[in-house]
């Protein structure tokens, strides 16, 4: 099916504008708004709302209250706006990623070691108590249940993969400078954060000894490359 060039062109025409776009997020987030509604949430005067409004014919449609509330198109265009914000983050993300250099070894094992001695405070404060009820029933030994060691190591892993999958950044890694991007430029979701911190966390010495046969600056451990993943540092 042949594209309509003139109607591609008019919908970047008004999606490009922030103001029609507010329109539009605020309908969709309150589902119906009158004139007075919208004027008042964007702080703008009469004349400008209905200038936007008429460039927004075929986005929006009005009910037999007189309110305004989006039409199939302008539901679509929603969903537009959300890829290309999406996109919008992983372009600023690669942009910034590319222009920082690479995080040093030493400053990578300054963030873990933060890191292990928060999760260390973290688990002796929640673990305290079930840890001295075993000791008292089964002597010092049960301080080294494998269970418990494990389940330690779970929740470690939880950890890094929950705050990088999210922002890059576990804390120890936000209080050194450093980042977790991805080497292709796309934005880091949890899956390879999980994979990268797998690794760290459960294979360690296997992790570290692997990435330094790799011979390539980006990945410091084996599983970075495994993961696309590298780390830059913000500081430098």
């Amino acid at each position: 099916m042949a594209v309509d060039e003139e109607n591609v062109s008019r919908i970047l025409v008004v999606l490009s504008n922030p103001l029609r776009r507010e329109i539009l997020s605020n309908l969709n987030e309150k589902g119906e708004c009158s004139f007075t509604d919208l004027m008042n949430a964007l702080n703008v005067d009469t004349g400008k709302l209905s200038f936007h409004i008429r460039n927004l014919n075929g986005f929006l449609e009005q009910t037999s209250t007189g309110k305004y509330k989006l039409t199939k198109t302008g539901e679509n265009a929603i969903r537009l706006l959300g890829d290309l914000e999406a996109w919008a983050v992983e372009v600023n993300s690669g942009k910034i990623g590319s222009s920082l250099p690479l995080a040093t070894f030493r400053r990578r094992v300054y963030a873990f070691l933060i890191d292990l001695a928060i999760a260390f405070a973290v688990f002796a404060v929640f673990l305290a108590l079930p840890y001295a009820f075993s000791v008292v029933t089964r002597g010092p030994t049960a301080i080294l249940d494998p269970s418990v060691i494990l389940f330690s190591l779970v929740l470690f892993w939880i950890y890094f993969t929950l705050l990088e999958g999210f922002a890059g950044q576990s804390l120890g890694k936000r209080i050194i400078g450093l980042m977790v991007i991805r080497v292709d430029s796309k934005r880091l979701f949890y899956d390879a954060a999980a994979v990268r911190n797998f690794g760290k966390v459960f294979l360690l010495p296997f992790d570290l000894i692997a990435g330094y046969r790799l011979k390539d600056g980006r990945f410091i451990r084996y599983f970075d490359k495994f993961a696309g993943t590298t780390v830059k540092d913000l500081r430098r």
